[in-house]
């Protein structure tokens, strides 16, 4: 049965599922976002023949799995019930070279026998078409190439191709090296590439996390996600997905499946928000600049919520026949219908991750009157649309409401032009701006605030309570003691909150009730309760969520509070900005730590 307890390798241009027996069961090519060659994370509860990648321990007893010390390159120990052991090392190579960076859309595996006399059987079964086209193969002496109608990919080996293609089992008397990419030969020795490539991506990463910022405290916490962030990144543009999958479900059967390999711009500004607090500064100022050319590439500074990781604007959405679903729970979706979507609050969102171009100084480029320009037109939309019904922040698909979120992040569109304009010498723009905030911070304060219930809700005259609500103090909106701001943290408390986790809200949707708490959203009540002195309720919240994840330290989106199974599609960028926000806030300074 398909769990959530996968490890994932990557190199931010191609990435890998792997589970605790050392089956890849996910991984798309050539891109985050492109055709599942390894579809078993999707295949229900069937025995079928496509979509993974297997190295088969035989009378397999028990598994050990772990990542090599600050790397995204994964360790699965497999130990049979006679006293052999295997080792298989899996990452996606990534190092510095030609003053570029290397980031082939290949997966590298290195299967060393440990002890005694273990047999194995390598089972590699790519697929095509989402699983429903098995690809034909040819071969030589030292390579297999398997073509699809979409795909042709190659794996060059020191094993025996003839047992690959068999998949006869066979005894494991030394090391053997996997590489499986695009179709081009290998010129070299494998092992010694394989070695070589190694040696590299490991050297690379460790360097990565040693120019992080962390907090004392949850360092180990905080590294994981960050490096799982990165992986989540495609850099050949800039663009942040939120997950690596889709259609894996909020909860067991509830139909909320999803496509979330895709960009949207307010996970994306969390993403890149919280980067920078750890000082990864090469990721925000890509992702700034892949903003930047959707802001100046749009008709009359419109919006859509989410795009390609290419910059593509349509991503239409479709039903995929031919995979049953995680646990057979299907749809199968591609393509997300969100890109169709109205929400206001993307004005905001790029506002609020463009203003650091104006005020880093570790950018290569800084902002300037241009770029204040450009978003000026994007400032313009917001205030034409603070007051009108959208989607909103959790995209209904069936109704639409002037949602306080979007108020608030049109808000804080505005109030961040104020502050570059004002940084610019631009005092006449820096008025115009900081007047339309206060225009729309009054109504929000009037409106969005609900007087019988004693907190903000989720849209303007509405009566719900939505748990985006805690971001009113993060925003900048309101000072963390203003009793506004409490009163929508005690209503939290009351309806949203149950056994230390939060619903993003209780009242009905398209899809009826929500069943399982939103990881982000319990991430927000710890930090409103740090930012109002609770440090203690924090702490122990934050202490419960880092147990709530897997084995291999990460988050999806969803959880059930009665059983602690994650749920959702995975590794949610959301949940893993989460960890790092909360442990900055709540970790003991350095400087008191010795």
């Amino acid at each position: 049965m398909s769990t959530l307890d996968l490890a994932i390798i990557g190199n931010c241009q191609t990435a890998a599922f792997v589970n605790r027996r050392g089956r890849i069961v996910w991984s798309c090519y050539p891109g985050l976002d492109g055709d599942p060659v390894f579809c078993d994370l999707l295949n229900g509860n069937e025995q079928r023949e496509l979509g993974f990648f297997d190295i088969v321990l035989e009378d397999l007893e028990s598994t050990e799995q772990a990542y090599l010390t600050n790397t995204p390159i994964l360790e699965t120990v497999l130990r049979d019930r006679h006293g052999g052991a295997v080792k298989i090392v899996d990452f996606a190579p990534r190092f510095l070279q030609f003053d570029r960076h290397f980031r082939p859309t290949t997966i590298v595996r290195y299967v060393e026998p440990l002890e005694g006399n273990p047999r194995i059987t390598v089972r590699l079964r790519p697929a095509s078409e989402y699983g429903s086209e098995k690809p034909t193969m040819t071969f030589g002496s030292n390579h297999i190439r398997y073509v699809g109608s979409q795909i042709t990919l190659r794996l060059t080996t020191d094993a025996s191709v003839s047992h690959v293609l068999s998949e006869r089992n066979f005894v494991l008397n030394r090391p053997l090296a996997f590489i499986l990419g695009p179709d081009e030969s290998v010129r070299d020795s494998v092992v010694t590439l394989c070695r070589r490539f190694y040696e590299r991506t490991r050297d690379y990463w460790q360097a990565w996390v040693r120019t992080l910022s962390i907090p004392f405290e949850w360092q180990d916490a905080v590294i994981r996600a960050a490096i799982t962030l990165k992986l989540c990144t495609f850099e050949d543009t800039g663009a942040v997905v939120a997950a690596m999958t889709t259609s894996i479900p909020e909860a067991a059967g509830a139909q909320r499946n999803w496509d979330y390999r895709f960009c949207w711009l307010r996970d994306s500004f969390f993403v890149v928000h919280a980067l920078n607090r750890l000082g990864a500064t090469n990721t925000m100022e890509a992702y700034l600049r892949y903003i930047l050319d959707l802001a100046a590439g749009t008709d009359g500074g419109l919006l859509q919520p989410v795009y390609g990781i290419r910059g593509e604007t349509a991503l239409v959405e479709r039903t995929v026949k031919s995979l049953p679903g995680y646990r057979g729970m299907g749809p199968v979706r591609v393509g997300n219908q969100a890109y169709e979507q109205i929400q206001h609050d993307v004005y905001g969102s790029v506002i609020l991750s463009a203003t650091q171009f104006f005020f880093d100084k570790r950018l290569s480029i800084t902002g300037g009157v241009d770029q204040f320009e450009l978003l000026e037109v994007l400032g313009q939309r917001a205030v034409e649309f603070h007051d009108q019904a959208d989607a909103g922040i959790w995209e209904y698909r069936g109704r639409a409401r002037i949602h306080t979120f979007s108020s608030l992040m049109c808000w804080a569109a505005c109030d961040r032009l104020a502050r570059i304009a004002a940084h610019l010498g631009l005092a006449e723009r820096s008025e115009y701006w900081r007047e339309h905030a206060r225009q729309i911070r009054a109504l929000i304060l009037t409106r969005g605030w609900n007087e019988k219930r004693g907190c903000f809700v989720d849209s303007l005259d509405g009566d719900d309570l939505d748990a985006s609500m805690l971001l009113v103090h993060e925003l900048g909106f309101l000072p963390a003691d203003d009793p506004k701001f409490l009163g929508t943290i005690a209503a939290v408390e009351q309806e949203l909150l149950q056994d230390g986790h939060v619903f993003r809200y209780r009242s009905a949707d398209d899809f009826g009730e929500p069943e399982n708490a939103f990881n982000i959203c319990t991430f927000w009540y710890i930090n409103a309760l740090a930012d109002c002195g609770r440090t203690g309720e924090a702490r122990k919240l934050f202490e419960n969520m880092l147990s709530s994840r897997n084995p291999s330290g990460l988050l999806s989106e969803d959880l059930d509070t009665k059983t602690g199974e994650l749920w959702g599609n995975f590794p949610q960028t959301y949940s893993m900005v989460g960890i790092i926000n909360a442990a900055l806030r709540l970790s003991e300074p350095w400087e008191d730590a010795f």
